[in-house]
C-alpha cells in the first residue's frame, strides 16, 4: 500500500472513529423493559482471595470481582453490548485528524468516598501510574500504551493524551476494567497505597474485607449516575472449592458465580432449583497454557520445550476436559474465530498442533533423546490451588507428558505465592498460566512476549517478536497488523517459549431474581454491579 493510501485510509479510520465517539455519553440503556427494584444486598461466591487489592499491578477475577464496583473508569465497555465502548467519568472525546491527540472532557460533579473532588488530575495521575510507573510499582499493562508520549490536563475538566504515533487500539485499552481511578493525593503520598487501602469514586463504597471469608461494599449514595446503583449492596464469600461454591448457589446463600462453574455442577442446580436458576454460557476471552521457565535447565533447550508442547494431545484435551473445566477449544496466541487470529490451517502446521497425535509424540521422544534425555526427566509443574480449570488442566498435562517419558510433580500454590513465584521471581521450572484479558486486542494478548514485560513469565526474549510487536502496534491497516500478529504467534509457538492449551467457555449460574446483568465474553469486564437489582431479597 502507497504511503498515501495509508494515509488515507488511517484519516478514513480516524473519521468513523470520531463521528462514533464523539458524543455525549449517556447511561447504558437497559436491556430489559422490567421496571428495576430497589434494595437488597447481592450475595456472590468467589474463588480466591487477591494477592492485592490494587488492580494495576493485579491480573486476576479475585480482584477486579471485588474492586471493580468501588471505582470509576474513563471509559468502559457497555454492560449490555460488548465491545461497544462508552464513557464513565469520560462525558466525550475526540480524536485529531492526524491521530496524535486524544481529547478527553471530564465529568463535573463527581466525588470519591471520602468526599474529595475527582478532576482530570486524578485521571492523569491514575494514568501516570500505569503508563509511566515510578521505581518499585509494577505496571504489569505500560506494554499495552506505548503510543502514549504525555498526559496533560489544561484544566480540571479536560485530559490530554499526546501519542508518539497513531494507534488503532487506545480507545479499547482505555476501556480497560483495570484502569481504576485513584485520587491523586493517596498516590502522591505512596504510589502502593491501593496495593493495601481502597478509596473510589463507584457506585458502591468499601464496606469490609475478611481474608478468605468475605469483601463487602455498600452503596454509594452520592454516586454520579443518577438512580444508580439499584442495590443496597454486593457481598461475596470466598472459597477455592468449586463444591462449595456450587452449593451455596443451590442453597440459596449465594445468587451468582460470575466467573465459572462447572457443566456437571451446573446440571445439578439446574435440576434442583429449575426455573429459579439461569446459565449465562459464554466464550471466554483467554485460555489456559503453561508458562516455560525459559531461563532454567533443561528448558534453556528449545528441544525439551519443544517435546513438551508436543506431548500435549489438545484436540483430546478438549474432549476430555470440557464437561468439567470449559476448556474446549484448540487455539494459538489470540482467540480462535477472531480478527487476529492465526488460521486454523497455519496453526496446525506448528508444533504441537498437529491432529496426528501418536507422531508428535514419537517426535517429542526423538528430541528429548537428542537433547540428552533417553530416559525422560523428572520436572515440577506449579499451580494455583483454584480447582476451576486449573488443576484439572495440571492433571491432563502430567497425563500427557508421562506418555513421553516426563514425569511431572504437581504443586499448587495459594494465589498470591502463585504470582509470587510465576510473575514476580521466576522461582518455577513450569507452571500453569493462563492468557485471559479483557478484549481481543493484540496490544493486551501479545505484548506478554516482549523482551522485559512483567507478564513474560517464561522469561525469554525474542528481538523479532519486540520488532514485530512494536509494529503491529503502529499499523492502522488491519490486515497489515494481522499478518504482523500472526508472525509473533509462529515465532513463539515454533520455539515453544510459551504453550498455549485451551480457549475457555464459562458459565455464569445466577438466580433470576438476579435481573439485569449480562456476561460478557470476559469475567473482568462488566463487574461494576451498577445496573444490576434483584427481583426478591
Amino acid at each position: 500500500m502507497t504511503e498515501s493510501r495509508c494515509q488515507r485510509r488511517f484519516f478514513s479510520i480516524v473519521a468513523v472513529a470520531t463521528l462514533l465517539v464523539s458524543m455525549v455519553v449517556s447511561t447504558p440503556v437497559a436491556a430489559q423493559t422490567e421496571t428495576p427494584r430497589r434494595g437488597g444486598v447481592l450475595l456472590a461466591v468467589i474463588g480466591a482471595d487477591p494477592p492485592s487489592l490494587d488492580s494495576h499491578q493485579e491480573s486476576t477475577f479475585a480482584n477486579i470481582q471485588l474492586v471493580a464496583p468501588l471505582y470509576s473508569t474513563l471509559l468502559q465497555f457497555d454492560p449490555f453490548s460488548y465491545p461497544k465502548i462508552i464513557g464513565d467519568v469520560a462525558t466525550e472525546w475526540k480524536i485529531a485528524s492526524d491521530g496524535l491527540t486524544y481529547t478527553f472532557k471530564i465529568r463535573q460533579g463527581i466525588r470519591f468516598h471520602d468526599g474529595s473532588p475527582l478532576t482530570a488530575a486524578d485521571v492523569k495521575a491514575t494514568y501516570d501510574k500505569i503508563v509511566f510507573p515510578p521505581v518499585g510499582v509494577a505496571s504489569i499493562r505500560k506494554n499495552a500504551y506505548t503510543e502514549i508520549r504525555s498526559i496533560e490536563t489544561p484544566d480540571p475538566a479536560t485530559l490530554i493524551f499526546k501519542l508518539k504515533f497513531p494507534s488503532a487500539s487506545l480507545l479499547a485499552n482505555l476501556a480497560s476494567p483495570w484502569n481504576v481511578i485513584y485520587p491523586k493525593k493517596y498516590l502522591d503520598k505512596d504510589p502502593n497505597y491501593f496495593k493495601t487501602n481502597v478509596m473510589g469514586s463507584g457506585p458502591f463504597k468499601f464496606k469490609s474485607y475478611t481474608r478468605g471469608s468475605t469483601f463487602e461494599g455498600e452503596r454509594n449514595p452520592d454516586y454520579f449516575v443518577k438512580d444508580r446503583p439499584y442495590l443496597d449492596g454486593y457481598k461475596f464469600f470466598i472459597s477455592p472449592e468449586t463444591s462449595v461454591r456450587a452449593a451455596a448457589i443451590r442453597s440459596g446463600r449465594a445468587y451468582i458465580e460470575f466467573r465459572d462453574l462447572p457443566n456437571s455442577e451446573v446440571e445439578a442446580i439446574k435440576k434442583q432449583l429449575g426455573n429459579k436458576v439461569a446459565v449465562q454460557e459464554t466464550p471466554m476471552v483467554g485460555q489456559f497454557g503453561i508458562a516455560i521457565n525459559n531461563t532454567a535447565k533443561p528448558f534453556t533447550d528449545i528441544r525439551v520445550r519443544k517435546a513438551l508442547t508436543l506431548g500435549f494431545d489438545r484436540y483430546t484435551a478438549g474432549k476430555v476436559l470440557y464437561g468439567i473445566t470449559g476448556l474446549k477449544i484448540v487455539g494459538g496466541l489470540m482467540r480462535p474465530g477472531t480478527d487476529f487470529a492465526l488460521p486454523d490451517a497455519e496453526l496446525q502446521k506448528l508444533p504441537g498442533f498437529w491432529k496426528d497425535a501418536d507422531r508428535s509424540r514419537a517426535e517429542a521422544k526423538r528430541l528429548l533423546v537428542e537433547a540428552g534425555y533417553p530416559n525422560g526427566l523428572k520436572v515440577t509443574l506449579k499451580n494455583r490451588n483454584v480447582k476451576l480449570p486449573y488443576q484439572d488442566f495440571a492433571v491432563f498435562a502430567i497425563q500427557e507428558w508421562r506418555k513421553i517419558g516426563v514425569e511431572v510433580e504437581n504443586r499448587p500454590l495459594e494465589t498470591a505465592a502463585w504470582f509470587s513465584d510465576g510473575q514476580n521471581t521466576g522461582n518455577f521450572e513450569l507452571i500453569v498460566a493462563p492468557t485471559v484479558e479483557f478484549a481481543d486486542d493484540p496490544d493486551q494478548f501479545l505484548g506478554r512476549y516482549a523482551t522485559g514485560s512483567t507478564q513474560n513469565w517464561g522469561r525469554f526474549s525474542d528481538p523479532r517478536v519486540d520488532d514485530l510487536f512494536s509494529r503491529q502496534a503502529r499499523t492502522l491497516d488491519p490486515a497489515e497488523r494481522k499478518k504482523l500478529c500472526n508472525e509473533i504467534e509462529k515465532l513463539v509457538l515454533e520455539n515453544a517459549y510459551y504453550m498455549p492449551g485451551l480457549w475457555w467457555t464459562r458459565n455464569v449460574v445466577h438466580l433470576t431474581k438476579v435481573r439485569n446483568y449480562v456476561a460478557p465474553p470476559s469475567h473482568y469486564t462488566n463487574q461494576k454491579l451498577q445496573d444490576v437489582w434483584l427481583a426478591e431479597d
